[in-house]
């Protein structure tokens, strides 16, 4: 990669690399059906500005999870890597996918509604019902879908 300058990550495998030209620090977690079963559990999401650059692009499988939304994951090793809007194209990073991740506080929950009642988090958030952070985050098109 050609500037370092930020925070850096990868999937497991290490075909897929990234710099972030920003520092991160807060995380988002998502509790909808869909994020859940891409992660396997709750997704831990950090918003980024729309400068990460890739390395090993090549090895980026993107999947149209809906129609204003992409995830993506290495076609290699399978690991999660950002979920993506289309029309904006702002990714959401895969908070796990930091090679540091020391800096980092949970800030927010989202599709609390839809959160199964086997887990809680200890953690002081901000929490949102799916139709709190449709209104707060969707295109206008999405909204309501």
């Amino acid at each position: 990669m050609s500037s370092e300058t930020g925070p850096t990550g990868g999937c497991l495998c290490g075909k897929v690399r990234f710099c972030l030209a920003e520092p991160v620090h807060e995380v988002g977690v998502c509790h909808c059906a869909m994020c859940r079963r891409w992660s396997g559990g709750p997704a831990f999401a950090i918003e980024c500005d729309k400068e990460i650059e890739f390395e090993g692009e090549e090895d980026i499988v993107r999947y149209r999870s809906s129609e204003w939304a992409e995830r993506a994951f290495c076609g290699a090793c399978g690991s999660n890597l950002f979920y993506r809007i289309v029309d904006s194209g702002q990714v959401i990073l895969c908070a796990g996918a930091l090679d540091d991740q020391s800096g980092l506080t949970m800030k927010s929950q989202i599709f609390i509604d839809e959160k199964p009642a086997w887990y809680d988090f200890a953690n002081k958030t901000t929490m949102m019902t799916g139709e709190e952070a449709f209104a707060l985050y969707a295109p206008p098109k999405a909204q309501g879908s």
